[in-house]
């Protein structure tokens, strides 16, 4: 976990840009840590796309998803904020927290097929993924989770796991710091790819138990995460430096432009 506020919120919008560069999520997802020093607290970005996440767009909220702050004219606020704050409230063991829709998981969440651990790496999901369907406590609703009954009832669906399905939805993942949450979300929806992929082989032999425990073990220690996160964080901010040097490029051609067209336009006047 970094260390200063300012850290923090580096961290996080770097996060979700991952995880837009990643396909986990699009113009819609969002991902959140608990403040460093105060555990009735958490941050997440302003209502935008997760691409377009700055440090700056970082807000402060309490676990009831109140602004700690004023907001800023023009802003406004993630109205599913409630998944947060209300596992947050319910597991103090949780640090970060992803809501998301990515495609590889969503045939799960629509056809309630169980999601299994089958490869080393997705282990970190846990032995079974439970699944909540919004349903059976609310009846039918608009499919997203504004007030805090539906986010409580969530939380109570996850139990003292890390990742749950919602159903006809998406799904939301949890972890100790943004690093594990981050490498949950993503080698989860990896492992939702390779079962799919295996089920249309006709056979998925998923990891038992115990090979759940050593491989979530193994892979979530830090130099792995470490190891995950430099690598994702390489890909995107490679990405966001070759769009920066195309529009420099870009601009550098219409200001060494600018000149010639003045003189050739000063020409035909004298003409």
């Amino acid at each position: 976990m970094a260390d200063s506020l300012a850290a923090i919120r580096e961290e996080l919008s770097l996060a979700n840009r991952i995880l837009a560069h990643e396909g986990i999520v699009d113009a819609f997802g969002h991902i959140s840590v608990r403040h460093p020093t105060d555990p009735g607290r958490f941050l997440i970005s302003r209502h935008r796309a997760p691409q377009l996440v700055t440090p700056q767009d970082i807000l402060e909220y309490t676990l009831d998803t109140e602004p700690v702050h004023p907001t800023p004219a023009g802003w406004r606020h993630y109205g599913e904020r409630v998944i947060h704050g209300c596992i947050y409230q319910a597991r103090p063991d949780i640090v970060s927290i992803c809501h998301h829709h990515a495609p590889s998981m969503m045939p799960y969440a629509i056809s309630r097929a169980a999601m299994v651990p089958v490869y080393h790496l997705g282990a970190s999901m846990g032995v079974t993924v439970p699944y909540w369907d919004s349903r059976d406590d609310f009846g039918s609703t608009a499919l997203v989770l504004v007030r805090p009954e539906e986010g409580h009832s969530l939380a109570k669906a996850l139990g003292r796991g890390w990742t749950v399905l919602m159903g006809r939805h998406g799904a939301t993942a949890a972890g100790k710091s943004i690093r594990e949450c981050v490498f949950r979300t993503i080698f989860s929806c990896k492992n939702a790819e390779l079962q799919t992929q295996a089920r249309l082989l006709g056979h998925v032999e998923p990891l038992d138990a115990k090979e759940v425990e050593l491989a979530a073990g193994y892979n979530l220690r830090p130099g792995p995460l470490e190891r995950a996160w430099d690598y994702w964080a390489k890909r995107v901010l490679d990405a966001e430096a070759l769009v920066t040097a195309a529009k420099a490029a870009t601009s550098l051609r219409a200001a060494s432009s600018k000149p010639v067209k003045k003189a050739a336009a000063k020409a035909k006047r004298k003409r």
